[in-house]
């Protein structure tokens, strides 16, 4: 009996390969890159019980939930999804109004973004950042007939961005309100908006954030530290001068993994904000490089898949992709851009990689509605090849 030729040599994966493995060696390392930045800050920290390990610990609990709920997501049908999005994304506006209530939100550092859970805070703009990409979309699809339609199409979205927007700002969270806008914004136009009427948009935004820079003391200050942070290294430049010497000392290779001097109570938020500056002075610009690499793969398969749902009609899975695309390509990049001195320093982490609880299970679940948009996809094709 011959071999039938036609038969492929192996079965093809459920999922992209690509994807899954990218994001699994991002938070991989970003688990390895949160210890080596947390150890001594950890050791000194009596709330840390002066425990080396304790934000690695933290971290690897935060990663398991992470990748529990991503599996529950996974199970979730987009269609289910695209039901409970407005539900969802009216529970995110509820939880951003709860958490600016005295005595229910927290705190720190002059900011109340944060709810107290026990040994745990939770932070809604994190989340709500996966609701905007879900509700965005759902949004889209229904009203893609008037998407040419400046009152029906853009104006309902641009009142619920301003409630999003009026929220984040009270906490403040301008780096949360940026990337959401971004997601939204991002959607809509590849929904069908105008690109006349989104070249319009992109111009009033941007003048609004000039407008919320300039009306801003503290945001006046970060703009002044990012043009030049040597003019003031032990004040408004402080973090961006020692990001820099940080990427410095790392020069090709790096000084080798846990050698950084930066972290060493130097370079404030290393295990967050500024945990790039870290990997690029301990491995160097091959690691940055590497990092760097993976995002590039993570946001280009979002597209490729949602470009494969666009041709199997299924609009909805594909913005839903499309969006997770543009939120992990937008925050990675500002949070790249803010450790390199390109961008004005601002307290965004980068996603899958920085400490955090809430960032990790946003970004966990996303990633698993972005490989359930893949796997319904190849569903879909193996049965019409059938």
């Amino acid at each position: 009996m011959l071999p039938n030729l036609d038969m492929p040599r192996r079965l093809p994966s459920e999922v992209d390969l690509t994807l899954l493995w990218s994001g699994l060696f991002l938070l991989l390392l970003g688990m390895v890159m949160v210890y080596s930045s947390s150890i001594a800050i950890a050791e000194a920290s009596r709330m840390a019980s002066h425990n080396p390990a304790h934000y690695l610990l933290r971290h690897a609990v935060f990663l398991a939930v992470g990748l529990v709920a991503a599996g529950i997501a996974f199970q979730v049908p987009l269609s289910a999804w695209q039901q409970l999005a407005p539900w969802l994304f009216v529970a995110g506006c509820v939880m951003l109004m709860l958490v600016l209530v005295p005595g229910i939100g927290r705190d720190v550092n002059g900011a109340r973004r944060w709810f107290s859970l026990g040994p745990i805070n939770l932070q809604p703009s994190e989340l709500m950042k996966l609701f905007a990409v879900l509700y965005a979309a759902d949004y889209t699809v229904r009203k893609m007939p008037h998407m040419q339609d400046l009152k029906k199409a853009f104006l309902p979205m641009a009142c619920a961005m301003v409630v999003v927007g009026v929220l984040l700002l009270k906490e403040p969270d301008f780096g949360a309100f940026v990337v959401i806008i971004s997601i939204a914004i991002g959607i809509l136009f590849l929904g069908g908006m105008r690109a006349r009427l989104f070249a319009i948009l992109v111009v009033v935004l941007v003048a609004a954030f000039a407008i919320l820079i300039v009306v801003s003391p503290y945001r006046r200050d970060r703009i002044f530290g990012f043009m030049d942070p040597w003019s003031d290294a032990f004040g408004r430049g402080y973090q961006l001068s020692h990001a820099l010497i940080a990427f410095g000392r790392g020069e090709l290779f790096g000084v080798g993994l846990g050698a950084s001097v930066e972290k060493l109570f130097y370079l404030p938020e290393a295990h967050t904000d500024f945990l790039l500056a870290v990997i690029a002075e301990e491995l160097g610009f091959v690691g940055v490089v590497f990092v760097v690499v993976l995002f590039g793969l993570l946001v280009q398969r979002a597209f490729v898949i949602g470009r494969q749902a666009v041709a199997l009609e299924r609009l909805y899975s594909a913005l839903v992709a499309q969006g997770v695309g543009i939120w992990i390509g937008v925050q990675g990049f500002i949070n790249m851009g803010v450790n390199m001195g390109l961008l004005p320093t601002k307290g965004l982490t980068l996603p899958l990689m920085s400490f955090g609880g809430s960032g990790i299970l946003a970004n966990c679940v996303a990633l698993a509605v972005l490989l359930r948009v893949d796997w319904e996809n190849r569903q879909l094709m193996r049965g019409a090849k059938l």
